[in-house]
C-alpha cells in the first residue's frame, strides 16, 4: 500500500478513543497531501519547497503537511490552543523528522516499505516533538 502509515507516534495521549480519531486525522491529510503534490501544473508548485504548511484546522486541532522528493509524507496534529508556535518552527521540526527518518531507512536491516520499529527512531520523534 502506497499510503499506508510506516509509523505513527502519538504524544501525550489519553485514550484510545482519541488515538483513533488522530489515526482518522492521519488519513485524511495524507489524501490533502497527495492533493497538493498532483496540481495538474507542476510549474505553478515550487517542488523545492517540501513544507506544504496548513493542510487544514480544526476546532480542536491543526494539521501540518511535508513531502519529501520520493514522495514520504509527514504529517504533524498540533493543538489549536498553541498558539505560541510559529510557522518556521514547524517547518524546522519537519525537517528534524525528515533527518531522522532519513537517518532510520539507511541502515541496512530496514527493509524499505515495512513498519518503522525503531528504538532509536522512537526515541528520537518523541525528542523532536517535545519541543513544540
Amino acid at each position: 500500500m502506497q499510503n499506508s502509515p510506516k509509523f505513527i507516534k502519538i504524544y501525550q495521549c489519553a485514550d484510545e478513543a482519541a488515538a483513533l480519531q488522530f489515526h482518522y486525522k492521519v488519513h485524511t491529510s495524507i489524501d490533502i497531501i497527495e492533493e497538493k503534490l498532483n496540481v495538474g501544473n507542476k510549474t505553478t508548485v515550487d517542488i523545492r519547497d517540501l513544507y506544504l504548511g496548513l493542510l487544514f484546522a480544526t476546532e480542536e486541532y491543526k494539521i501540518y503537511g511535508y513531502a519529501t522528493n520520493t514522495k514520504i509524507k509527514f504529517v504533524i496534529v498540533l493543538q489549536s490552543s498553541n498558539v505560541s508556535i510559529r510557522d518556521n518552527e514547524i517547518k524546522t521540526t519537519f525537517k528534524k523528522l525528515h533527518a531522522a527518518y532519513s537517518n532510520t531507512v539507511c541502515n541496512p536491516f530496514y527493509i524499505p516499505g515495512d513498519e518503522i520499529k525503531s528504538k532509536s527512531f522512537d526515541a528520537s520523534v518523541l525528542e523532536i516533538m517535545s519541543v513544540i
